[in-house]
């Protein structure tokens, strides 16, 4: 990373220059009244004009106003959460916490240490007649006659571009928005024992530890005997705020399915690039990195980032459910099972995993066991209807699966012993769960109570995956010979609409034929 040197030097003894300063010794920070002059003049005035309101405002507020109606009386807290360091003094891209880009509606890289107070009033006087008033607060953009513009590397215009000001983002988010600098005040007023009109305060915890304190301090300071605070108590107030925000997220709204739709089409397109990319990939000793790499690119182009790290696994490395070392070969007549998806620019990810016979054709076994898993994924798919248990579509699948594994002599028992709570020897094979809810976290609702989630009630709005797979490892003695280093995972993403579910990426294709025909179509 280079940067310009600067013209005068840091005098302190080095004995005694704090650690946190020491970071800068590589460079001469200018600090001369005519340099802060100079750098001060002579800029091109910002726009005066303030932005149009985003589509996803009024979904945002709908949003609040449902976390509202659940907490009345009590201040909710939610952090975006600070930059992170990936290195000395490098940061990760930033990326707010999903509970408050779904608040907020705001995506992207907008914003670290922002935080979201939804204030109490009283009942129905909030917005939209809720119970709270919401103010967003962050740190406005620095004038560039100040020390920031040019000197601050985190914050600073000169260094990281333009901010949104508070009112662009007021008239984007239709949001009352204020100064960073007012939220400890915002946040610790009238906080106090509820019983004398004191005010509670939930808290998402464990994304800014500042905030944590801040929140943690101003409890203790207000409580009738801070030497007996149950802090088990405490936790469970907040936790039960980050619950609730997670079990919102389990029925997406219009805005949202939009969002998965764009993020689901720009991944297609990523499965192509790595299509296209196999014969390069094949020809590279890091064949999986090639993979990675094409996929990553497609992300970066169309969308936000990955939403998590790619899988793209060649050959044996398949069977291996985390793979994402992504440091091995790709060799022809294996399998290549890539799983990856695009955040979009909402933050709203897809997830998708196809299993790819590298030199473009599925040997025989290969296709046998491609084929289980298909059939696993249409019978998971046809059970995931609204009113059916979310758990319904995890049983329907290992169904298929166990009936197969006995077919071919793999079980030690008989299919219906091994579904049994007793027996589950078909798990050797199928460790993880067939589905997940899917959304601004590619594992999404994870908070979510068990009886809203595995033993739930599959619902209208819903979006998860349906993900089988069969996985037979190279060292794996239980099996014959043919079926060792195989792994096949199939796995889409399912809006259920009244009528029924829907496959969101279906555009890709599943089929054992259907893939071969893209696969060559594709390498024309």
């Amino acid at each position: 990373m280079n940067q310009t040197e600067q013209t005068s030097v840091n005098t302190a003894p080095s004995s005694e220059q704090p650690l946190e300063e020491r970071v800068n010794n590589r460079s001469q920070r200018p600090d001369s009244d005519a340099f802060r002059s100079f750098m001060a003049a002579n800029w091109a005035p910002s726009t005066a004009e303030l932005p149009s309101r985003d589509e996803v405002a009024d979904h945002a507020a709908r949003r609040r106003r449902a976390i509202s109606a659940q907490f009345p009386g009590e201040r909710l807290v939610i952090p975006a959460g600070p930059l992170k360091v990936r290195s000395n003094d490098c940061d990760y891209r930033f990326r707010p916490h999903s509970a408050f880009a779904h608040l907020t509606g705001l995506g992207v890289d907008h914003e670290p240490d922002a935080v979201l107070v939804l204030d109490p009033v009283a009942e129905g006087a909030g917005d939209d007649g809720g119970n709270h008033l919401a103010t967003l607060y962050f740190r406005p953009m620095a004038g560039r006659d100040t020390k920031e513009f040019y000197a601050d590397a985190r914050s600073g215009e000169f260094w990281i571009g333009r901010r949104p000001t508070l009112p662009e983002f007021q008239a984007k988010l239709g949001l009352p928005t204020a100064d960073v600098t007012a939220l400890e005040v915002a946040v610790t007023k009238n906080v106090g024992d509820t019983s004398v009109g004191g005010i509670s305060i939930r808290l998402v915890r464990k994304v800014d530890e500042n905030i944590d304190a801040l929140v943690d301090t101003a409890r203790y300071n207000t409580a009738k005997d801070p030497d007996a605070m149950d802090f088990s108590a405490l936790d469970d107030l907040d936790g039960k705020l980050t619950e609730a925000l997670s079990e919102l997220r389990l029925i997406k709204d219009a805005w949202e399915i939009e969002q998965m739709k764009v993020a689901v089409a720009a991944t297609i397109n990523g499965f192509e690039d790595i299509v296209k990319a196999l014969p390069r990939a094949v020809a590279h000793t890091r064949g999986e990195r090639v993979v990675e790499g094409a996929f990553f690119a497609r992300a970066r182009e169309e969308g936000n980032e990955l939403g998590y790290d790619t899988i793209a696994a060649g050959g044996n490395n398949a069977t291996v459910l985390h793979w994402n070392r992504n440091s091995g070969t790709i060799d022809a007549g294996e399998l290549l099972l890539v799983d990856a998806g695009v955040e979009a620019e909402s933050l709203y990810t897809a997830d998708i995993t196809r299993t790819l016979p590298v030199n473009g054709k599925f040997s025989d076994v290969q296709r046998k066991v491609y084929q289980a898993v298909l059939d696993a994924a249409d019978a998971a798919f046809a059970v995931a209807v609204p009113g059916a248990k979310f758990r319904d579509v995890h049983t329907a699948a290992m169904e298929v699966l166990a009936d197969r594994l006995a077919a071919w002599g793999l079980l030690p028992v008989s299919a219906s012993v091994a579904l049994s709570p007793e027996g589950q020897q078909h798990r050797r094979w199928m460790p993880h769960g067939t589905s997940h809810h899917l959304g601004l976290d590619v594992h999404d609702c994870a908070q979510a109570r068990a009886e809203m989630y595995v033993d739930g009630i599959i619902a209208e709005g819903m979006v998860f995956t349906i993900e089988p797979g069969l996985y037979f490892k190279e060292e794996d003695l239980a099996i014959p010979a043919e079926y060792r280093g195989i792994g096949v995972r199939i796995e889409d993403d399912i809006l259920i609409t009244a009528n029924g579910p829907v496959n969101l990426s279906v555009a890709l294709p599943r089929e054992p034929d259907a893939v071969e025909t893209w696969m060559a179509g594709l390498s024309k």
